[in-house]
């Protein structure tokens, strides 16, 4: 009850308890704006980091892949920063990465050769998967229509990288 109590008092940008245990996400449910800006956020933050790491000596294959990601990673988030700016949405994204992508960045720079290779390819996997549920669930039945139609329109983009993810070199 305490847990519930704190999670319901935190800042708008905290996400709600049906986001952050998954039960949307299984039952196909839109996350609430508030978590789609959070979350589409955070995402992008962690693609742009992780990639860059990427970027540094590793395959050819893995640094085409990197450079892809970065670049569009930086334009959805600066896509999805003028639409926060036009005020049509009213919701102050994250700064900085939540705790669980921090220890993923950190677990990556620990990493080096063929073992950098397969965590960061399993992380793009699992984050690319989860962004296409999320933004997905939000072009459906999400609150704003604004965020809505770039959801719907980002989306493929989502898809392509899932694709290309789950073909780097195992």
């Amino acid at each position: 009850m305490l847990g519930l109590a704190i999670c319901m008092s935190a800042p708008a940008v905290a996400q709600s308890i049906p986001e952050k245990t998954g039960v949307n996400s299984l039952m196909g449910i839109a996350p609430r704006t508030e978590d789609f800006i959070k979350l589409a956020t955070i995402s992008d933050m962690f693609e742009i980091q992780s990639s860059e790491l990427a970027l540094q000596g590793n395959s050819p294959a893995l640094t085409s892949f990197a450079t892809q990601m970065v670049e569009d990673h930086k334009k959805t988030s600066a896509a999805l920063q003028d639409l926060l700016r036009s005020g049509n949405v009213q919701v102050q994204p994250p700064t900085a990465l939540d705790e669980s992508h921090q220890d993923e960045l950190d677990k990556l720079k620990g990493l080096h050769g063929r073992d950098f290779a397969l965590q960061y390819r399993t992380d793009q996997i699992s984050g690319h998967e989860d962004a296409v549920s999320l933004f997905r669930r939000y072009a459906e039945h999400g609150e704003n229509a604004s965020l809505k139609t770039w959801a719907a329109n980002t989306l493929p983009m989502l898809e392509n990288h899932l694709r290309a993810a789950r073909s780097l070199p195992q």
